[in-house]
């Protein structure tokens, strides 16, 4: 064994020489497919499609009562009664409180008093007049007497219609002691007690009254994106289908969407100088009083149809060192492209663009890290996982700059 050892090894040296002097040539092991085959990379695709969909806006607003009525005293007194629970409903015309109207019923009284009076004069004027004006005709009186006598039956009918006017006046008042609802509507809390002194017209409200269905939700828009609807709307990018009525949906501020929608009323024609923007009203029906006054909550309002949108994943969408987008796209030969992207806004979990993408293309989901613009590649259909919602977008390397 000792004499056949060199031979072995020197044998053994030789072999490995040859082997490492093939690989560095390029030269596969026999049966193999070569270098290339293997380290082609494999990447998950989707391909784009138009979709027709209903564009919307999301926009913050503050809710605010369909109708409010401050409860004040139209005449001065003390209040004797408070007739409702707070925080109830309550009718129109119904009573809230009851000033004292005892002075307001002896105002009434010497009113009615003084018509009286006077209408128990007016007779004996007249006839007074009458007589003058008959010894006129016999110049058995001046004119000037007769003119006196027929001035002062004229002044007795005016002393009766001024007494009347008061009597209507003081019943007025009389009623104005009751201070009654002027609207239905769900009423706060009272701002005076029994035995308080009230005075007509005066700053405080007694009490607020306010009709919570329906409700008026208040958002503002920009200027910029009124502008930008309207350009696509004239770009026919965007279309006001009839069945489309701007509907908007309501979400609450705990992320549930409210259940009954809401229609726009109407855009404002003002620009707030403040804050650069128009407010749009929406009228949203609250039959169980889930929507209160002053809750803010997200509109989210219908601006139209597009009947021929190109959406692509958040998770296939990245941004280059300067924030702009991008996506990586696999053409007809494997060979894979970047695409610099115009997003308008998101749609559900996918971006909707403007500019940057074909319908028929395949957008790489999976597989981004692995691989470069200009690499082949080997794709596969994407298959989204089991209960997957939308996905935050995608991270990547570093894209080269435009």
């Amino acid at each position: 064994m000792k004499i056949f050892a060199p031979w072995f090894a020197k044998a053994a040296a030789t072999a490995l020489v040859l082997s490492l002097a093939l690989t560095g040539c390029g030269q596969a092991p026999p049966g193999g497919k070569g270098g290339q085959g293997l380290m082609m990379p494999e990447v998950s695709v989707t391909t784009i499609e138009t979709r027709q969909i209903v564009v919307t806006t999301e926009l913050t607003g503050r809710t605010s009562a369909f109708l409010v009525a401050e409860v004040r005293p139209q005449v001065s007194g003390i209040v004797k009664k408070r007739l409702f629970t707070e925080g109830s409903e309550v009718k129109e015309g119904q009573v809230l409180f009851q000033i004292d109207p005892v002075p307001f019923e002896t105002a009434l009284e010497n009113a009615r008093a003084a018509k009286e009076r006077a209408e128990a004069n007016l007779p004996a004027i007249r006839s007074r007049a009458q007589r003058a004006k008959e010894l006129l005709a016999d110049r058995a009186v001046s004119q000037q007497e007769a003119d006196d006598a027929a001035a002062a039956v004229r002044q007795a009918e005016a002393d009766i219609r001024y007494w009347q006017a008061a009597v209507e006046a003081a019943k007025i008042n009389l009623g104005y002691t009751a201070v009654k609802a002027p609207i239905s509507g769900r009423i706060g809390k009272s701002n005076v007690t029994e035995g308080a002194l009230v005075t007509a017209m005066q700053p405080q409200p007694l009490a607020t009254i306010q009709q919570l269905n329906p409700v008026y939700v208040d958002v503002p828009q920009s200027t910029t994106e009124l502008l930008q609807l309207k350009r696509r709307l004239k770009e026919g990018r965007l279309h006001r289908d009839g069945r489309i009525r701007d509907k908007v949906r309501i979400v609450l501020e705990d992320g549930s969407v409210y259940p009954l929608p809401g229609t726009l009323e109407f855009r404002d024609v003002t620009v707030d100088p403040t804050t650069g923007s128009v407010n749009l009203r929406v009228l949203v029906p609250n039959p169980a009083g889930t929507l209160l006054p002053g809750m803010f909550v997200r509109a989210l309002v219908e601006e139209g149809l597009n009947p021929r949108a190109i959406l692509v994943p958040q998770q296939a969408v990245m941004r280059d060192p300067k924030g702009n987008p991008y996506t990586l796209v696999v053409d007809p030969q494997g060979k894979v492209e970047m695409r610099y992207l115009v997003l308008e806004r998101t749609w559900e979990d996918q971006w909707l663009v403007s500019s940057g993408l074909s319908p028929g293309e395949k957008v790489v989901m999976e597989g981004v890290q692995k691989i470069r613009p200009g690499m082949t590649v080997k794709t596969v259909p994407f298959t989204p996982a089991a209960g997957q919602g939308g996905r935050a977008p995608a991270t990547a390397p570093a894209a080269p700059a435009r």
